[in-house]
C-alpha cells in the first residue's frame, strides 16, 4: 500500500502528534497480520494508521484513560476499520487476561506513566508477545519550543495577547533558572512558563 492510497494518514495539521508518531513510525517494525496496543491512544494517532496498516489480518486495540478521548475516536471511526478497537483502560493496570500482542506502541505516551515509569513499563513487557517490540515516543526539554513560539506570535499579531502586570506576579522569583528566558517569550512579556512532563505556558 502506498503512501497515496492510505485513507488513514497521519494528519499534516496536527503539529502536537504528528512529528512524534512519525518518528515513532520509523522505529516501528510494521506489517500485515500483527496485532498490536496502542497506548494512551487519545483520538486515534497513529492508531487509524496502524489498523490500516496490518490489513484484515491484524488487530490493533487502543487504549486511553480518557473516556472522553476514546468516545471521541470512536465517532471518528464509526463503521470503519473494524479491525481496530478503542477501549478505556489505563495503561498502568492493564486486564491480566488481555491477549499477548505482537507490538506495543504509545505515542506521548510515557508523561503519563507516574508515579511510577518502571513498573508501567515492566506492565507492559508482561503483554508483548516473544520476539514482540515495544516502541515509545516522549517530548524532552525543549522539544516545543518553536511550537510556542509560532503560538505566541501568532497571537501577539492577532492582539489575542496583553502584557502581564509583572507586579502581579508575586512568585514570579521563585520560577526555577531552566524555566527563566525560554525562547518562545524570552522576557515573560506575555506568558508564564510551568512545567507537567514537558515545559508549557499559560497566559
Amino acid at each position: 500500500m502506498t503512501a497515496k492510497s492510505l485513507h488513514w494518514s497521519l494528519p499534516r495539521h496536527d503539529y502536537w502528534s504528528t512529528p512524534f508518531a512519525e518518528s515513532l513510525l520509523q522505529h516501528l517494525d510494521l506489517r500485515s497480520g500483527l496485532r498490536i496496543l496502542d497506548i494512551a491512544s487519545g483520538h486515534g494517532i497513529p492508531a487509524f494508521y496502524l489498523a490500516e496498516q496490518v490489513s484484515s489480518t491484524g488487530e490493533v486495540l487502543a487504549i486511553d484513560l480518557s473516556a472522553g478521548q476514546v468516545a471521541r475516536a470512536k465517532a471518528i471511526q464509526g463503521a470503519q476499520l473494524p479491525r481496530l478497537r478503542f477501549e478505556c483502560m489505563d495503561m498502568r493496570s492493564l486486564p491480566p487476561d488481555l491477549p499477548l500482542f505482537d507490538r506495543i506502541t504509545g505515542n506521548l505516551s510515557v508523561m503519563f506513566f507516574r508515579p511510577d515509569r518502571f513498573q508501567a513499563v515492566q506492565g507492559l513487557v508482561t503483554h508483548l508477545a516473544p520476539g514482540g517490540q515495544i516502541v515509545l515516543t516522549f517530548p524532552s526539554y525543549g522539544t516545543f519550543d518553536s511550537l510556542w513560539q509560532r503560538v505566541d506570535t501568532a497571537m501577539i499579531q492577532q492582539g489575542l495577547l496583553s502584557e502581564l502586570d509583572q507586579a502581579e506576579l508575586s512568585n514570579a522569583s521563585q520560577l526555577e533558572p531552566h524555566l527563566q528566558n525560554l525562547p518562545f517569550d524570552p522576557e515573560r512579556r506575555y506568558s508564564v512558563p510551568y512545567l507537567w512532563g514537558t515545559v508549557g505556558i499559560g497566559y
